[in-house]
């Protein structure tokens, strides 16, 4: 007798609509359509651009970090990443670098930085946990290092402009365009190719993942430099937009991108998540941001509410994993009917 998976015994309409990925979206399109008829000056056309600049390190961010709890790791070094790979530009750039030659060194630190997150949590087997706290205080240590406690701002006019540059005569700002061009193609890795499905293996079972062939540790390592590279990135635009070099930029985003991972539906235990979902997060928690300053709220109101939806996204977790054991759980009450000879055989 062939063997079906249970989730696919469901309509395909139940199993792309009754997700937690598209609860999200339908929350996001919620939140929007009351904030456009309820919060002044949302509707303005200034909204849309300083939304997406704003969420724009988050998103770059999310899309690597998606991938890395998916395999029940987590990096909490990026925004270290993206503190120091701005003091990397700042400082170069002050030195007589062209900011195209500095951002290349930028980016080649974001890659050490991710190759050394990577060896000590695939290789030397460390808890990722603990390696990227550590990583992140060193990070961010060499970063203040670097600059003290001053700031580089001399950037050519042309560069800065670049990053706060619109699209044609649209309101879209043009870092969407590398931002869909990266999102597009992290879908494609995880959703559509062997090495994203041995992503959501080892999330499920490590051991299990290896036996089947999955090359467990150069996948989590090569996960770690796609992290450390993307957070450089980010980086770049984040000192750009501003103009500003510190040692201590993008402090504390890292639970911003976490935040965001897990409220678009990705498991904090790992195996489970879309990016779909996990972008609707990082807009959800924009436009929440957005709406609520808007109304004045304070930033610590601000952040008590983001930090009640993480809560709540965790928790949905293991209370729809509980419902789920509830509904499959045998009826015990009843001895179970021995099988005949025959039926054996068949089975």
């Amino acid at each position: 007798m062939a063997r079906t998976y249970p989730a696919h015994a469901r309509p395909l309409w139940r199993r792309v609509l009754l997700t937690r990925e598209m609860a999200v979206v339908a929350l996001l399109v919620a939140v929007v359509l009351y904030s456009l008829g309820n919060v002044d000056n949302f509707a303005s056309p200034l909204t849309l651009p300083y939304l997406l600049l704003d969420t724009a390190p988050i998103l770059l961010i999310a899309l690597p970090m998606t991938l890395v709890i998916i395999t029940g790791e987590i990096d909490l070094s990026v925004a270290s990443v993206v503190g120091l790979s701005s003091v990397v530009l700042g400082v170069l750039v002050r030195d007589g670098w062209s900011v195209p030659a500095a951002a290349v060194a930028a980016l080649l630190v974001g890659v050490v930085c991710g190759l050394l997150n990577g060896f000590l949590v695939a290789y030397v087997g460390l808890p990722s946990l603990a390696v990227t706290i550590g990583t992140l205080a060193l990070f961010r240590g060499i970063a203040v290092g670097l600059l003290g406690t001053t700031a580089v701002t001399e950037f050519p006019d042309r560069w800065t402009d670049l990053a706060t540059a619109r699209i044609g005569d649209t309101q879209l700002p043009l870092v969407v365009v590398p931002i869909v061009l990266l999102a597009a193609a992290f879908a494609v890795l995880l959703h559509a190719t062997p090495f994203g499905r041995g992503v959501y293996d080892i999330g499920l079972s490590p051991d299990a993942a290896r036996f089947s062939g999955v090359g467990v540790a150069r996948t989590k390592l090569l996960l770690f430099v796609l992290s450390g590279v993307v957070s450089a990135f980010a980086g770049l635009f984040f000192t750009l937009r501003y103009g500003s070099s510190r040692g201590d930029n993008a402090a504390g985003l890292e639970l911003q991108v976490v935040a965001a991972v897990l409220l678009g539906g990705v498991s904090i235990f790992g195996g489970r998540g879309a990016l779909h979902g996990v972008l609707a997060g990082v807009l959800l928690i924009g436009v929440v941001s957005s709406a609520l300053r808007l109304e004045s709220v304070t930033v610590n109101v601000i952040n008590i509410i983001i930090g009640a939806l993480l809560v709540l996204s965790v928790i949905s977790t293991s209370v729809l994993r509980w419902a789920s054991g509830l509904r499959r759980r045998p009826d015990t009450s009843r001895p179970a009917t021995p099988r005949s000879a025959e039926d054996r055989v068949r089975a």
